[in-house]
């Protein structure tokens, strides 16, 4: 390859910056990447700030050419996650690489190599601390950028880490709904509303002044409704929280549905705005010093119409007691509604679990068309 690889640990702020910041020189000339907020990004490795490193710790390094980044890897042990699975697997995430299979062999080498170390028995990834943030490898559909919180890697990866030895432990999928190409069964809009009267369930937006109300709720169904999914890791209130207080600055709460039975609430969805749509325009990832201008007048101002007109359906959860109702398709067709109304034509629902035949099915029933899919590793610690 020319110059010696070296591996670095990274210690300083200085080390995370560098960390932090290579993407950039990987994906400038790509279309299709989006350019994340680097803030963000340092918020969730702050193993002081994150309330996920409260039950889990990290280590990350770089591989240089010369003075040259051209790698960078994070292990993680979730004590969350194998206390919940009865297992001992960890982590590898922010993985990024020029396509070099030796920059891969140093990079998962080492992180594998920490891990033993740590008691673990698999290494599992690509998954950016856990489940519940962003995960899996793009291995279909490079012809789009991603959406909110959705990964975006080129079509090398997947050989690399394969070649390193990795096997597929499972693909997620992401399907989109177009309302300027498709348009809702009115069978299934009818079909909806008796739905609706003959189990009385209603339909409404989150409550922004109640908001920590809304959120305790929404934990008790997330937590209750995904216990049996593969790779869930349940949430504390405070990360939750945390990671609500996140999303309430991009939140829009139209898109925020909790379904309501009696009173009760039984299900929810989140969708949030395509924002990625906007962090375009920010490409250097710096809020300093115009960026945060940008991304208020595009996110709030009069700009936002001009360029985002797309959300994502980033999950749904319904209560066990209820699941048997079929509540979960009767979201979609709310969305189908709702979103058009609000300016946003286009939904991607992401992710969904390749096995989990009945939200497939439904989205098929709707013209959905699978647009990517990721994929997360697995390889035994031997």
């Amino acid at each position: 390859m020319g110059k010696t690889l070296q591996m670095k640990s990274i210690e300083t702020s200085r080390d995370w910056s560098e960390f932090i910041a290579l993407p950039w020189s990987l994906y400038d000339a790509d279309a299709h990447w989006v350019p994340p907020l680097r803030a963000s990004v340092a918020g969730l490795l702050n193993q002081k700030q994150n309330p996920f490193f409260a039950h889990a710790k990290l280590k990350a390094w770089m591989v240089f050419q010369g003075n040259r980044c051209v790698g960078r890897v994070a292990a993680v042990v979730d004590e969350a996650h194998n206390a919940f699975h009865q297992e001992k697997t960890g982590f590898f995430g922010f993985f990024e690489t020029i396509n070099d299979a030796e920059v891969v062999r140093l990079l998962m080498d080492q992180a594998s190599s920490w891990l033993k170390n740590q008691g673990m028995e698999r290494l599992r990834g690509p998954v950016d601390l856990s489940t519940n943030y962003q995960c899996g490898l793009l291995v279909e559909g490079f012809t789009d950028s991603p959406t909110v919180m959705m990964n975006y890697h080129p079509p090398f990866y997947g050989a690399l880490l394969e070649g390193w030895g990795f096997k597929k432990a499972k693909d997620l999928h992401a399907y989109e709904l177009d309302g300027r190409k498709i348009t809702c069964s009115p069978r299934l809009i009818a079909y909806a509303e008796r739905f609706q009267k003959r189990h009385q369930v209603c339909f409404r937006g989150i409550r922004m002044k109640s908001f920590d109300e809304e959120i305790n709720a929404i934990l008790s169904i997330y937590n209750d409704a995904w216990e049996s999914n593969w790779g869930f890791v349940p949430l504390d209130p405070e990360e939750f929280r945390h990671i609500a207080r996140d999303l309430k600055l991009i939140l829009d709460p139209r898109l925020c549905l909790i379904a309501e039975r009696e009173g009760e609430p039984i299900a929810f969805a989140l969708a949030l705005p395509d924002v990625n749509q906007i962090l375009k325009k920010v490409k250097n990832g710096k809020l300093l010093p115009w960026g945060w201008l940008k991304l208020f007048w595009y996110l709030k101002g009069p700009g936002r119409k001009k360029v985002m007109n797309r959300c994502r359906i980033v999950t749904l959860g319904i209560k066990k007691k209820y699941q048997s109702l079929g509540v979960g398709p009767i979201f979609y067709t709310e969305y189908f509604k709702r979103g058009p109304e609000l300016g946003y034509p286009v939904g991607e629902a992401s992710w969904i679990l390749e096995d989990n035949e009945a939200m497939r099915k439904a989205l098929m029933v709707m013209d959905a068309q699978k647009t990517k899919t990721y994929r997360i590793y697995d390889r035994i610690l031997e």
